[in-house]
């Protein structure tokens, strides 16, 4: 598969992902979480989809497009250890959260989304929906929308 065949099926992973969370949790109270901003894209999906959620977003540099810039309020600037401990002592309650950091090296994304699933667990509430680019530990998983091929992104409940 070319690489931009690959792209198109991730981003299509993501957008039906985050569609599938969203329905899942749309009785439940909370807020929703991404995890890495990136270029925007997400948050957008995202912004569109739950207009009245409140979404807070953590990354370690705001360089997404002018389009995507969430409020400053809800946007948590650092490392995603420490904002997610700053998100959870805040009392924040996440219905819904995207997981998308990244290095780039599968060994090193794998080992940093098992190291920060139980800082995500804290901010979580019962029976929230986690859609994640990573394998999480210590949530159950989900099968996720049927048009996502196993293992291409990985779903969740709290």
């Amino acid at each position: 598969m070319s690489r931009l065949n690959s792209m198109m099926r991730r981003l299509s992973a993501q957008a039906e992902g985050l569609e599938w969370g969203h329905d899942l949790v749309a009785d439940i109270k909370g807020d929703y979480l991404d995890m890495g901003l990136g270029n925007g894209r997400t948050y957008d999906h995202i912004r569109e989809i739950a207009p009245d959620r409140r979404i807070w977003v953590i990354d370690r540099l705001l360089q997404c497009h002018p389009s995507c810039v969430p409020p400053e309020a809800d946007f948590l600037q650092g490392e995603a250890e420490e904002m997610l401990g700053k998100l959870a002592d805040s009392g924040a309650q996440i219905a819904m959260a995207h997981y998308d950091f990244g290095f780039g090296d599968k060994a090193k994304d794998v080992a940093e989304a098992a190291r920060l699933s139980p800082m995500i667990a804290k901010v979580m509430v019962p029976g929230g929906a986690l859609v994640s680019g990573q394998p999480l530990v210590g949530f159950q998983q989900e099968r996720g929308p049927e048009s996502v091929a196993p293992d291409r992104y990985y779903f969740y409940r709290t």
